[in-house]
């Protein structure tokens, strides 16, 4: 693991949010829940696209089956389902076969099914939200590793993403080294924070009016 994926593993999905705040700089993702596991995840994107099946051409394998084949142990799917379709972007088998090939989780911008197999599998799922309904028929995979759109941010293969019970942040390679440079500032800020609190001191003061300024512009 390099140091950038091994700094990301260390900070919340909240102090990336923060630290993209002070930069000004797009990434938090409202509203997806996290299925299957309680972990954290963090590492670098493989991106998934799915659309409506109305007969064009489309991969002829199984979606995200190319990408979980093609994962570096540590890398995070994420899957792009914005047809309307009430259809899952992902399920049981992939989530087993993900698993087995050392894929950190997956993201669904989508629905996702078989969240009892993931669970069992101890496989991290996060997705919009959850269904019963195949995909089969209804959406197919129209291309892997290429750009895609999670809420309002678009996503590009080998972005880097945390994604925690708070939500999913996404950082672009360009922007990584100065996100997590601020994160990790804001983090010790944090801390220090707590142990004032566990020492005795009043939230009054911890949350002084400093802290209402941390995340202003530099």
């Amino acid at each position: 693991m390099n140091d950038l994926l091994q700094r990301l593993s260390r900070v919340d999905a909240c102090a990336v949010s923060d630290a993209l705040d002070k930069l000004a700089l797009p990434g938090a993702v409202s509203g997806m829940q996290r299925y299957s596991t309680d972990r954290r995840i963090s590492g670098r994107v493989i991106t998934v696209k799915l659309e409506r099946d109305d007969g064009r051409p489309a991969a002829s394998r199984h979606l995200s089956t190319t990408a979980v084949d093609g994962a570096t142990p540590g890398e995070i799917i994420v899957v792009e389902q914005r047809t309307g379709i009430d259809a899952a972007g992902w399920g049981g088998n992939l989530s087993l076969g993900a698993k087995l090939a050392g894929v950190a989780g997956v993201i669904v911008e989508g629905s996702t099914r078989d969240v009892d197999e993931a669970r069992g599998y101890d496989f991290p799922v996060f997705a919009r939200a959850h269904t019963t309904r195949t995909a089969r028929g209804r959406i197919v995979e129209t291309g892997t590793n290429v750009p895609i759109v999670v809420g309002d941010v678009e996503v590009a293969p080998g972005d880097y993403v945390v994604a925690d019970g708070s939500g999913v942040v996404f950082v672009t390679q360009a922007d990584i080294a100065r996100v997590l440079a601020t994160a990790e500032a804001i983090a010790e800020r944090e801390r220090t924070m707590v142990m004032a609190l566990n020492d005795g001191m009043r939230i009054s003061q911890v949350m002084d009016r400093t802290y209402e300024t941390m995340l202003k512009k530099s």
